[in-house]
């Protein structure tokens, strides 16, 4: 969704088109988007007043929000629902009284903006150990457990478990904060790791999620599994002694690195292990939709047809492989 969008954006928008954040934590993806027009700022103070913005996938603090609001230009939140959704827990739990525990990677970009919606009422810990030194605000007597969404399954529940011993009555989201992205490539993981001698896991290094493939793989019986951005990581002392290579990438990495490992690998046979299906969609964000829509009226009544902008209700068929691909072709709507 946030690829798509901000390709949209770059049909929408002559360049430069501005983005708060890498879009995903994937290096290819952000060179690509770069080379087409896109400037990747850390501070939207960067942002010229005026100039198309759009904020990442990760979440942004409210701060950071209203400020980017206020630059006078059209605004785009690309933020994933699922972050979404425990941005929301955060100001509820905290409007209740709670105090908060987080699991999440200090300094991650997602972590970053959902500690900024409560910040007085959370507490960010990343291993097990962390819970038992927390010191909670004098009076609270109730704690709430969120979780940034690209964590392992098996960190979390390590977390989940100290959580629930120190506080017995310690309340959790109906439905769990993992992407579902993400845990389905770990439970894939698991399920081919112990018959590998290596899992490649493809990722860029600050992708939480491709992080937490590459420590899935280890602890479920292919110790030696590595993270690549590539085919030009992979040479023979990597591959020495492995008869079965497995391959995965983390949830941002494009299908066409994908390819290429394999390519690269020329294995003699190929297995394919299928998991589970994966059909959720999310809609571009509102307010592009609503853009997209109002440049649509507005060529209609300029030049007499319709859909001069194409129709993001058609977006679903749409992947982010296809969006890469068409980057050094997109041109900004007239």
């Amino acid at each position: 969704m946030a690829i798509n969008s901000l390709g949209w954006m770059l049909r929408v928008f002559e360049p430069p088109v501005y983005c708060y954040h890498e879009i995903v934590h994937n290096g290819l993806v952000v060179e690509a988007f770069e080379a087409a027009g896109v400037v990747f700022v850390d501070d939207v103070s960067e942002v010229p007043a005026g100039s198309p913005l759009m904020l990442s996938a990760h979440g942004s603090a409210p701060e950071v929000v209203a400020a980017a609001r206020a630059g006078g230009g059209v605004v785009v939140d690309a933020v994933c629902p699922l972050v979404t959704k425990v941005h929301h827990e955060a100001r509820k739990r905290a409007a209740a009284g709670f105090d908060i525990i987080y699991v999440g990677h200090a300094g991650h970009d997602e972590a970053i903006g959902t500690m900024a919606e409560a910040p007085q009422s959370m507490h960010l810990v990343e291993k097990a150990a962390d819970v038992e030194a927390l010191s909670m605000r004098a009076g609270a007597g109730k704690v709430a457990l969120l979780a940034q969404t690209t964590l392992a399954h098996g960190e979390w529940s390590e977390i989940l478990d100290a959580a629930r011993e120190r506080f017995p009555d310690l309340w959790t989201p109906g439905r769990s904060d993992l992407c579902f992205a993400t845990t389905n490539r770990q439970a894939a993981v698991r399920d081919v790791a112990a018959d590998c001698d290596i899992v490649l896991v493809i990722g860029s290094e600050n992708s939480s999620n491709t992080q937490a493939l590459v420590r899935t793989a280890r602890a479920s019986g292919a110790p030696g599994s590595v993270r690549i951005d590539g085919p030009e990581d992979i040479d023979d002392r990597l591959l020495a002694g492995a008869r079965r290579i497995a391959v995965t990438a983390g949830a941002s990495a494009p299908e066409s690195v994908v390819r290429a490992v394999v390519e690269r690998l020329r294995p003699r046979e190929v297995e394919y292990r299928r998991v589970t299906d994966e059909d959720e969609y999310f809609p571009l964000p509102r307010e592009l939709r609503d853009l997209i829509r109002a440049l649509d009226v507005l060529v209609g009544a300029t030049t007499g047809r319709t859909g001069g902008s194409g129709t993001p209700g058609s977006d679903r068929s749409h992947s982010a492989a296809d969006v890469l691909a068409g980057l050094d072709t997109a041109e900004a709507v007239e």
